[in-house]
């Protein structure tokens, strides 16, 4: 059997092994987390990118909500300001939140918009402040320490938060109208 054959057999037996799938999710929303090292080696962005416009290609909806810690920790380090983590968690000054922003919502989810676009797709970058799109509350917890104690203090972490709601309404618009969503949580 040539090379050639030899490949065309293997596509044909991953999309016959695919296509139950396919059919059980097709018009089907489906949530994308996409962080760690996916988000830094070349061959993973790749792939990831490549494999989103394929899920929408067969009709899946991805919807891609990513992250970029790693980024906003060098752009901190780069001006000179720590990061302070609580339980995973940055705590988030107004400065820090400024650099979040910028971060999240310009240079990483363009990065990734340009990617998904690059291997085909129609993708909309938006972050959770477009169209009221994501609500929080401001995230406070009790300092573990403090947990035996009848008054334990309340950490504040500044602008964290966790999200309470989402309207869909701009989702729903851009996934009928053949695009694919890439926001940033912010």
């Amino acid at each position: 059997m040539s090379l050639n054959t030899q490949k065309a057999s293997h596509i044909a037996q991953v999309l016959t092994e695919a296509l139950p799938y396919i059919q059980r999710f097709s018009g089907k929303t489906l949530v994308i987390k996409y962080g760690g090292n996916a988000m830094i080696d070349e061959t993973l962005k790749n792939s990831f990118a490549r494999d989103v416009v394929l899920l929408k290609a067969v009709g899946i909806n991805p919807v891609i909500v990513h992250g970029g810690g790693p980024q906003i920790g060098q752009l901190l380090a780069k001006i000179g300001k720590e990061s302070e983590f609580i339980n995973g968690m940055r705590v988030t000054d107004t400065e820090t939140m400024d650099i979040v922003e910028m971060v999240l919502g310009g240079q990483v989810n363009k990065s990734i918009v340009n990617l998904i676009n690059n291997h085909g797709g129609r993708a909309v970058g938006l972050t959770g402040k477009d169209g009221s799109l994501i609500f929080a509350e401001k995230m406070k917890f009790a300092s573990p320490e403090d947990i035996t104690i009848d008054a334990p203090e309340i950490i504040d972490l500044g602008f964290v938060g966790r999200v309470t709601s989402i309207d869909t309404s701009v989702i729903d618009m851009l996934i009928h109208s053949d695009f694919i969503p890439v926001i940033a949580p912010i």
